[in-house]
């Protein structure tokens, strides 16, 4: 059953530096950096025959990688995309319905506001998820401070937990007024 976690007290074993990359699969390499650059505006390197290098607004990457029998990813394990602001999360929605078929996408959802961003979800012709939203200045990195940092917090309610994954933002207001 999940519950609140603990910080370790161990030191790493490993003495990284940064979380490098990831890896996707796809199932027609042409068809697949046709979309990465025209829908989602991806920067595409190609590495090999079946191979493609991508990224966007840093050093982070994933390689992508044609397979004969790539597997539909989950919703829960999706991609980031985030986009200046709620008015161009809901503009993208738009432009992408209308193109949704020449691209392959799948399945769509409808933006909503959820866990502090403004977003929908949408899964592309391999089958992978992707979130597009508008987050805060600065991503994720509010999830990291000790106002919206579940680790250790055994005094909170579930009502209270609850309430700082999906509305982070009301926990956030007093630091930064």
């Amino acid at each position: 059953m999940p519950g609140i976690t603990h910080r370790s007290t161990r030191p790493p074993l490993l003495k990284t530096t940064f979380l490098s990359h990831g890896t996707l699969e796809c199932r027609d390499l042409v068809a697949t950096r046709r979309f990465y650059e025209e829908v989602l505006g991806l920067e595409v390197a190609q590495q090999g025959l079946n191979a493609l290098m991508v990224r966007l607004g840093s050093n982070h990457c994933y390689a992508v990688v044609e397979t004969a029998a790539a597997e539909e990813m989950s919703m829960l394990n999706h991609n980031g995309i985030d986009l200046s602001s709620e008015e161009e999360v809901r503009e993208a929605h738009v432009a992408i319905q209308e193109v949704k078929e020449e691209y392959g996408i799948k399945k769509m959802t409808n933006p909503i506001r959820q866990h502090g961003t403004y977003s929908f979800y949408l899964q592309d012709l391999d089958g992978n998820w992707w979130e597009i939203c508008h987050l805060p200045v600065g991503g994720y990195d509010y999830r990291f401070s000790a106002d919206v940092d579940l680790s250790g917090r055994d005094d909170l309610t579930p009502e209270e937990i609850q309430s700082r994954f999906f509305r982070p933002e009301d926990h956030l207001a007093s630091t930064t007024d």
